[in-house]
């Protein structure tokens, strides 16, 4: 059962997303969830190296500028992160401050940066009906990317602080 902690992010999930362990967290998959013109969710996988938390209120987001997610969270400014692993459940609902803007050093990929602030956190954990019952692994890939890689490099340079439009 999901509850609300407010619009900020713990400092526990805030030191998680916020880069620090990178290498330890890569593998792992996180889905992020969009709402497309015709009001459905629609939903992509992020990594740990895509994303950072600069603060317990803002967030910073790199995915492919003219993707259908990219398109969706520029026109309608909202998305869900969701961190499903087993030692937490955590959606967290924002809203595009600004985005896509460009990411320089991305070789060409159109790879483009969002700023996202945190609107609500909500924090799941399994009902006493539900018993014992409990996510029991991630969601990962693998082989996890190499970050001297120029992308993750570019990617990483542009979530390095948390940049809009003046």
């Amino acid at each position: 059962m999901a509850r609300s902690l407010g619009p900020r992010l713990s400092s526990a999930l805030v030191e998680r997303l916020s880069q620090h362990d990178l290498p330890a967290r890569l593998g792992v998959a996180l889905p992020f969830v969009t709402v497309d013109r015709e009001g459905r969710p629609h939903a992509m996988l992020v990594s740990y190296l895509e994303l950072r938390a600069y603060d317990s209120g803002t967030l910073g987001l790199v995915i492919q500028a003219r993707s259908a997610s990219a398109r969706n969270l520029a026109e309608r400014q909202a998305g869900t992160l969701m961190i499903l692993e087993p030692d937490t459940v955590v959606y967290v609902k924002t809203r595009a401050v600004d985005g896509p803007l460009d990411v320089a050093g991305d070789e060409g990929l159109g790879l483009g940066y969002f700023l996202l602030g945190v609107e609500d956190v909500l924090e799941d954990a399994a009902a006493e009906w539900e018993g014992r019952m409990r996510i029991t692994g991630a969601v990962t890939y693998a082989p996890p990317p190499a970050l001297a890689a120029a992308w993750a490099r570019a990617t990483l340079a542009a979530l390095a602080a948390p940049r809009a439009r003046a």
